[in-house]
């Protein structure tokens, strides 16, 4: 394979330019040409590409989102546009490519893979999501973006004797609110995967209270409900609340060096499956070691929560 793609899709994170930075770095350095694919899956369709040379990938390391821009496509899960796509990449030569994104994203290059074109999935998503892989593109700098601001807020909370329910990210997955959660030190932690009984949260809250604490935090990500819901739930059993809804905050910045070296790893794994003429692989990192692995498994198998971790939670919450 002598001729390469790239593309983002999906909600962007922290990490996807080291990753793109990557696959073009590797990709020349063993004399093969890449070509960056522009606003996703609706690039792919509309023919947005151009070759990317060394310098087209410097100084991108550093930052956050993505450079190759990204695009809901909901067009992509039809057999024609698909078909339609491969024709777009066979017209400029191109053999084999590389999806950088999420959920969504996968489900397009195996589509791709199951149609004769060689795709490679790497996970970018801060919601820690992909099955198959200890840790996603972007989710420690989610992670440290959602820790500061629970630091701050939790300075306001003390000085006013107050309690803040803080919403962040997490459709489906718990993964932010429960590592920040338990780095932020939030008495209570509602994710998606556990089913929380809002009169025991109301309990841990009087508890508090009656030893003397002044203040709370209580982390929910947003699949289990917004901010507001749960604090009009609390007023109704007699606790004031406020609420900070972290939103699109937790997607941008500079990724943290983790980040960045995972992105490197993760980016040149890829360009060396697409070597071998290998399609239909997802790219992760398992004990410290990038790996890759079929595809499919990452829609065989379902997302589990860090049970020890949460259980750990509720235990330092007393």
């Amino acid at each position: 394979m002598k001729k390469i793609g790239v593309l983002t899709s999906g909600g962007d994170s922290p990490g996807m330019n080291a990753a793109v930075r990557a696959v073009v770095r590797k990709a020349i350095y063993h004399d093969m040409e890449v070509y960056g694919i522009y606003q996703g899956y609706q690039g792919l369709i509309d023919g947005n590409m151009k070759p990317l040379e060394l310098g087209d990938v410097g100084d991108i390391i550093q930052r956050g989102g993505t450079v190759l821009h990204s695009a809901r496509c909901l067009s992509f899960k039809e057999d024609a546009v698909q078909l339609e796509a491969i024709e777009q990449l066979k017209a400029k030569g191109i053999e084999g490519l590389v999806v950088v994104g999420g959920d969504g994203s996968y489900r397009g290059a195996l589509a791709l893979t199951e149609k004769g074109f060689p795709a490679v999935g790497v996970p970018g998503t801060i919601d820690n999501d992909i099955r198959g892989t200890d840790y996603t593109i972007g989710f420690d700098t989610a992670l440290n973006t959602v820790v500061e601001a629970i630091d701050k807020i939790r300075d306001t909370a003390t000085s006013h004797d107050r309690t803040f329910i803080i919403e962040v990210m997490g459709r489906d997955a718990g993964d932010i609110a429960l590592w920040t959660g338990l780095a932020g030190g939030a008495e209570t932690i509602l994710v998606p995967e556990v089913k929380d009984d809002i009169d025991e949260m109301v309990r841990r809250l009087q508890r508090g209270k009656a030893r003397g604490k002044k203040h709370s935090i209580i982390v929910v990500a947003e699949g289990v409900m917004s901010g507001t819901d749960l604090q009009n739930k609390l007023n109704e059993k007699g606790i004031d609340t406020h609420v900070s809804v972290l939103g699109h905050i937790q997607r941008g910045g500079s990724p943290t060096a983790r980040d960045r070296v995972l992105a490197s790893m993760m980016g040149a794994h890829a360009v060396e499956v697409l070597m071998q003429d290998m399609g239909g692989r997802a790219i992760g990192i398992r004990n410290q070691v990038v790996v890759d692995y079929d595809l499919k498994e990452v829609f065989e198998t379902e997302h589990h929560l860090n049970q020890a971790m949460y259980t750990l939670s509720k235990e330092l919450s007393i």
